[in-house]
């Protein structure tokens, strides 16, 4: 009995998971108004490459667009061959992202060292303290990676083990995925 609650519990955890990633990531971060609106980004500098098809933003970068709101130290944009945005990474310390989803008063929230964003496989990546929060629901991991497209989600902790303070034993959950859902309040 005790097993196959448990097993229940973890099938929930994935399910949970998903559902998260999902409508948190739908569209590379974008809700179905937000990909209409006008794009706004501010930074200390940008360079750009017409012919590398490569800009970068630097210091205090700010992007916004509709409900959507990030912020890095760097953000690098690759275009391809006919000026279509590929591949857009933000790096901070850490770098965040912010945005109400359609029906809800509260913001999903995201952060990482990196983040990256396959526009044609619309893939996301958030690499290097990976954290996600949404409606009461914390995940968190070395890296998590998401296709928008199938709705398939790879978490995956540091396998590295670190050691206790003032002891030589080493702990393995410190790099582990974690989840944290938080009871809803009975009325």
């Amino acid at each position: 009995m005790y097993k196959q609650r448990l097993h229940q519990d973890k099938q929930l955890s994935k399910l949970i998971l998903a559902i998260i990633i999902a409508s948190m990531m739908n569209c590379a971060f974008a809700l179905s108004t937000d990909k209409q609106q006008d794009i706004e980004i501010e930074a200390d500098s940008a360079e750009m490459d017409d012919i590398k098809g490569i800009t970068i933003y630097r210091g205090n970068v700010i992007v916004d667009q509709g409900s959507i709101h990030m912020t890095g130290d760097i953000m690098t944009v690759y275009n391809d061959a006919d000026g279509e945005m590929e591949l857009v990474i933000m790096e901070g310390r850490p770098a965040t992202y912010r945005q109400l989803p359609d029906d809800s008063k509260i913001y999903d929230e995201a952060e990482a060292l990196q983040m990256e964003y396959y526009t044609l496989k619309d893939y996301v990546i958030l690499i290097d303290k990976a954290l996600v929060t949404q409606e009461g629901l914390r995940f968190s991991g070395k890296r998590i990676e998401y296709d928008t497209i199938s709705s398939r989600v790879i978490a995956k902790g540091d396998t590295k083990t670190a050691k206790t303070q003032g002891d030589d034993k080493k702990k393995k959950n410190d790099g582990r995925v974690k989840i944290t859902i938080k009871k809803k309040k009975q009325e």
